[in-house]
């Protein structure tokens, strides 16, 4: 059988159905044994095209539509009958009760969707949208969940090519408001191919995945890598998942699954969430890759989930590491299966400096960096001086900057950011273009390290420190303060940068913790590992910080409730000095 020359997704799944068209591509599970549904190739296509014609009736080829679905597989025929018509697709989320509709507006407004696509679970809801903004009764909406195969036969192939828009993939925005990144068929077929090709997935493979599918890694990896290489993906709930840690590792086992992804938050949940009873039927020595990506990658993580699942089968070899973002469409560097990461002990002292120093002196005080891997394909990493634009020397630690044909096409609308993120050129030579990831990192045996956001960077004393190293110092003081609720800034008083650390607590400890002990115990933690003087400690209740909507810590939003005074406190330590900071020339952390 002659294979048609893949230039789109389209292309794809094309082939798919023709060639397996009753394969199981999709399953998605309600817990660890319930599957609620399935999607073949051949099923997949037909809602697609049903779909798209709808889309082709009501519309024009190129308008954008807004993805609204609960998780499930409903969000893949969507995506898919947005592409069929030859349409951008908008992944989105639909706002929890009571939740903001900010990001939803923000990104309705920005992308100019003329449709939204939803399920008959939710199609109730759209009424409290609409009522909350004029701009959502201006949608054209359909409940795709009730558009019958039937309609198939009234599809148009679309007249599009690789360059044709695939979807606006919306940043989580941790420094700003977020922005549509464009990306096309081919940045999706390329970034599929490179996560292909360095996890060593084919057909044989069996992909599990919990991961919001309104966001790259979701997308991506979850849903778009297994229709590449043709292989079964297994899908759950992200709130499933945060409710029963344990039933992701289950599915694993249970369907012997090969690769699987997650946060960092991910994998330390599972081990705060496991007994060891639990692990009777547990089998994991079949996932030969768990990437770990989209949060800093902790070298304590990988320790202990190793050690807490190693009599259950998984090997710490399996972890692979890996960093990226939206503008590169996903990946732009990770661990190769089946190698094993690298970790590298760096002075702390030189980090502050903006130096990579492997420690070797066991007296001076160090911290462990993971390594992320490096590129596959023909993607480029380059360590750029941020002030210069000139390359980094080597262990030196810049700017993180990215090129190849994964790099997206820049923000839909926004010429301005377009210019200022993805079209930077270096000073010396002039060679460019290049995505500016505002990730700072250096790299070593060609693996790239990642320490640090350059706008999230502290600068006190003249001394460079990551907030996320003082966060964890933070963190692990004390049991009744959550896990990757923290943020550390620093704000501007009396002229001087000075340190200051918002942190959730339990919920369980309430008003049973001794506020006044556990902001002694943190400042002392800080000023041991750290050599730091903090300035205020604002404990928080539970499941108040601000976060994106992938779970990022937006620590410069957090800076601004500081200041005025609009955090959740559980108790206030602030002075009365505090108040001439909301008057001072605060300058950005």
């Amino acid at each position: 059988m002659r294979k048609v020359a893949l230039s789109t997704l389209l292309d794809l799944l094309h082939q798919r159905a023709t060639e397996n068209p009753d394969q199981e591509a999709y399953t998605f599970l309600q817990d660890d044994v319930t599957v609620s549904g399935s999607l073949s190739y051949q099923d997949l296509l037909q809602q697609s095209q049903a779909i798209a014609a709808q889309l082709q009736q009501l519309g024009s080829p190129g308008q954008r539509v807004l993805l609204l679905y609960p998780p499930g597989l409903d969000f893949i025929s969507g995506f898919c009958g947005c592409l069929a018509a030859g349409m951008i697709a908008v992944p989105a989320y639909p706002p929890r009760p009571n939740q903001s509709l900010n990001r939803l507006q923000s990104i309705l407004r920005d992308a100019e969707a003329t449709f939204a696509l939803t399920t008959r679970a939710l199609w109730p809801k759209k009424a409290h949208w609409q009522d909350q903004d004029s701009n959502f009764a201006q949608l054209k909406w359909l409940d795709t969940s009730s558009i019958p195969n039937i309609y198939q036969k009234d599809w148009q192939p679309p007249k599009i090519n690789q360059d044709t828009l695939a979807l606006l993939q919306y940043t989580s925005g941790s420094t700003g408001n977020p922005k549509g990144v464009m990306v096309s068929h081919d940045n999706l077929l390329v970034n599929c191919r490179d996560l292909a090709q360095g996890w060593n997935q084919d057909r044989e493979s069996k992909i599990v995945s919990w991961l919001p599918t309104f966001h790259d890694l979701g997308l991506v990896y979850g849903i778009l890598t297994p229709l590449l290489v043709g292989c079964t993906c297994y899908l759950m709930s992200p709130i499933s998942f945060l409710l029963k840690p344990l039933n992701w590792l289950k599915i694993i086992s249970r369907y012997q699954a090969t690769h699987s992804a997650a946060p960092n938050f991910g994998y330390d949940l599972c081990v705060r969430k496991f007994k060891p009873e639990q692990g009777k039927e547990l089998d994991l020595k079949n996932w030969k890759m768990a990437l770990n990506g989209a949060q800093p990658v902790r070298a304590e993580t990988i320790e202990r989930f190793s050690q807490t699942f190693a009599p259950y089968g998984f090997k710490r070899q399996a972890f692979s590491p890996g960093y990226g973002l939206a503008e590169a469409t996903l990946k732009v560097a990770a661990v190769r299966q089946p190698d094993a990461p690298m970790f590298l002990e760096i002075e702390s002292a030189a980090l502050s400096e903006n130096r990579a120093v492997i420690a070797e002196n066991r007296y001076l005080k160090s911290q462990t960096l993971v390594g992320c891997g490096d590129s596959e394909i023909d993607t480029k990493i380059q360590i750029i001086n941020p002030k210069s634009l000139t390359p980094c020397k080597p262990m030196e630690i810049g700017e993180i900057w990215v090129s190849g044909t994964t790099v997206a096409q820049g923000y839909w609308n926004n010429p301005e950011a377009t210019a200022e993120t993805f079209q930077a050129y270096l000073r010396d030579t002039g060679e460019g273009p290049f995505i500016r990831t505002g990730d700072l990192g250096f790299l070593y045996k060609g693996q790239l390290f990642v320490t640090g956001r350059l706008k999230d960077l502290i600068i006190i004393e003249g001394r460079n420190h990551y907030p996320q190293d003082i966060e964890l110092t933070v963190e692990n003081n004390h049991p009744a303060l959550r896990s990757g609720c923290s943020a550390a800034f620093s704000v501007l008083e009396k002229g001087e940068e000075r340190l200051v650390v918002v942190q959730e607590v339990e919920r369980s400890y309430g008003c049973n913790l001794e506020l006044a002990t556990v902001k002694q115990k943190i400042r002392e933690a800080v000023a041991v590992e750290h050599d730091l003087r903090l300035y205020q400690i604002a404990l928080i209740r539970h499941g108040t910080i601000s976060k994106t909507s992938s779970g990022k810590i937006q620590r410069q939003k957090c800076r601004q409730q500081f200041l005025n005074n609009q955090l959740n406190l559980l108790t206030s330590s602030r002075k009365s000095s505090e108040k001439k900071l909301q008057d001072a020339n605060i300058r950005t952390a």
